[in-house]
């Protein structure tokens, strides 16, 4: 796993994908900090809330590449017949990008030092922040890898999990349009950004967790399944 892991984690930055996901989020965290900061406020867990859309459309970037660049190169097959678990090459591969989506929230850390030099502020309340956008980042992380495996076109990957992220994350926003009120309760409730904006509320909740972390189970065995699929195949 962690040769796998090393692998793609480096391969982020041999080419512009790391580079461009990593821009695009101290772009917006710089100015959403500014924003916030300037109006007053000093809490940094609305900058990472706020985040939510960026991470939108930075995921599909992040991860039209993890299956199927080698699917599309012909190397996924020297992966499947190797001497090492599909489990690991998936695990490795989803902690590669999982790891370059955390670089980008480094500098919220920053942020919040000087914050602190100023005000007295909620470190709690930040960390909860901080691990709410972990979560969500894993789960759409482990959407896209999914989504990856089915194809050998990054494009069509990129396009799917961009409709899918917009899908899974603001489909409380179609609740309204459901007659049936217990459906359209549950679609309120299983939106990412109903639990993810708990986290930033200083909300914090087992459901939640567990949540976005059976979404992650969910989807790395699903892209286990799709490997070793086309491993017999």
């Amino acid at each position: 796993m962690s040769a796998v892991f090393k692998r793609e984690f480096k391969a982020y930055f041999s080419t512009p994908i790391g580079y461009i996901v990593l821009a695009a989020f101290y772009f917006f965290l710089g100015l959403y900090f500014y924003i916030i900061y300037s109006g007053g406020s000093p809490y940094i867990e609305a900058c990472i809330i706020a985040m939510s859309t960026v991470a939108v459309f930075t995921m599909p970037v992040l991860t039209m590449r993890l299956m199927s660049e080698d699917r599309r190169q012909k190397v996924d097959q020297a992966l499947l017949t190797a001497p090492v678990k599909i489990t690991s090459v998936v695990l490795g591969k989803f902690l590669a990008a999982f790891a370059v989506f955390a670089l980008g929230f480094a500098p919220t850390v920053i942020f919040e030092i000087i914050v602190a030099s100023y005000v007295s502020v909620n470190v709690l309340s930040y960390l909860y922040a901080l691990l709410g956008a972990m979560l969500l980042g894993g789960a759409l992380i482990a959407i896209g890898m999914f989504i990856s495996s089915l194809t050998e076109s990054a494009v069509i990957s990129a396009i799917l999990t961009l409709l899918v992220n917009i899908m899974v994350l603001y489909m409380s926003s179609f609740a309204s349009m459901i007659n049936v009120e217990w459906l359209a309760s549950v679609v309120e409730k299983a939106a990412f950004i109903t639990a993810f904006e708990n986290f930033g509320n200083s909300v914090f909740s087992v459901a939640d967790v567990v949540y976005f972390l059976s979404i992650i189970f969910v989807f790395v065995f699903l892209s286990v399944r799709s490997l070793e699929k086309r491993r017999w195949s």
